[in-house]
């Protein structure tokens, strides 16, 4: 294995000519709603009734408005709900209780979500760009590049479409609430930072200013923008933060996750270390296991043994099982290779568990996603 490291340039344009999405009304404040609605010549309380509809009834439908005069309705929702995704395709697995979505957007532009239906929580992975410009090589949606970032509403859009299929009982099981939001769809989450942390407050404001979610329900990943995971440590909102480590030593981790080239290993640790000194949020480190790459028992020993050195009981390793993508020379590590990692990385003390594969028949799992049409 001999990939190059690539040296990202974070600043650059992003490809195609893409223009902003259209201003919606998730995208503003409830101040900016205020004003919005009274420049349509409305009163300023329907600010909070399309916020109850948006947030809590999880609808924008002018019918299903009906404490709103019939004469508003259509001219509120044409000028603040503009159509920002589309339902372009559907997959299901696990008897239906994975669902994954392909959202045409505005422009042209494609993404996808994954929504996981467990026995005691509902799980929604989003999308916070289209493509993504990391370039790590065992990840499909790091092969597409980036096309641009996604706007707050364009996410949120995302998360409402999920939780009202939950709770309209679309999903086996029976209506239910969506409980959980994670940022590991395409994209890295902290290189699109405002639109992800305004994405979060929408869903942490009470009902009907937001969704009313926990913050510790949310999860937001990154391979490791150190600045950015410093400027989310104070915040002071309690996301779970998720590190995709891969590897525990630069000389690998330079070949599989190209921005380590900026900020080195223990750089990266030190940043998800001062995470947990400022939030007491215990960080996940998220491993891709890869035959014969990066699952060695010595590695296992060595990220045992790095994490280690910031102190116990401030991580939780998920290794995950790599997920192949069509063409791909990366395959997941062997059963009993896996399951040495793992017993190396518990003997260290460090709390380990193998992630959930869900939806990798369908390319709906980790480092699958790939926005194909077919």
């Amino acid at each position: 294995m001999s990939a190059t490291p690539v040296a990202l340039d974070l600043s650059a344009p992003t490809r195609g000519a893409r223009g902003k999405p259209p201003k919606h009304f998730v995208d503003l404040t409830p101040e900016q709603r205020v004003e919005a609605v009274t420049a349509l010549g409305e009163k300023p309380l329907r600010a909070k009734q399309l916020a109850t509809h948006y947030f809590s009834h999880l609808t924008a439908d002018p019918e299903r408005m009906t404490d709103l005069p019939a004469g508003s309705r259509d001219k509120l929702v044409e000028a603040l709900f503009p159509q920002l995704l589309t339902a372009a395709r559907t997959m299901q697995a696990d008897g239906g209780t994975t669902v994954k979505t392909l959202w045409h957007l505005f422009d042209g532009a494609k993404v996808e979500s994954v929504l996981m239906r467990y026995a005691h929580r509902s799980t929604l992975c989003v999308s916070s760009q289209a493509g993504c410009g990391m370039a790590c090589p065992f990840c499909a949606t790091g092969q597409l590049g980036l096309t641009r970032n996604l706007s707050t509403a364009e996410v949120v859009e995302q998360v409402r479409s999920a939780a009202a299929s939950l709770q309209a009982g679309e999903v086996p099981g029976g209506p239910t609430r969506l409980s959980n939001v994670v940022f590991m769809g395409m994209g890295e989450p902290l290189a699109n930072y405002k639109t992800v942390m305004e994405t979060v407050r929408r869903l942490v404001a009470p009902v009907p200013e937001g969704m009313g979610m926990s913050a510790r329900n949310i999860t937001v990943s990154t391979v490791g923008l150190v600045p950015a995971m410093r400027k989310l440590a104070g915040e002071g909102i309690p996301v779970t933060l998720a590190l995709s480590l891969h590897a525990p030593d630069d000389e690998l981790r330079n070949e599989l996750v190209p921005i380590n080239t900026r900020w080195s290993v223990k750089e990266t640790i030190d940043a998800a270390h001062e995470y947990f000194q400022a939030t007491g949020r215990r960080v996940s480190i998220e491993y891709a296991l890869m035959r014969d790459i990066n699952d060695q028992a010595w590695r296992a020993d060595l990220l045992g043994t790095e994490l280690n050195r910031r102190g116990r009981g401030w991580v939780h390793c998920n290794p995950i099982p790599l997920n192949p993508t069509p063409g791909s020379k990366w395959t997941a590590s062997d059963p009993a290779v896996e399951q040495e990692f793992v017993a190396r990385l518990r003997a260290h003390g460090i709390p380990t568990t193998v992630r959930d594969t869900r939806g990798s028949d369908i390319d709906g799992a980790c480092g699958q996603l790939a926005a194909e049409e077919d």
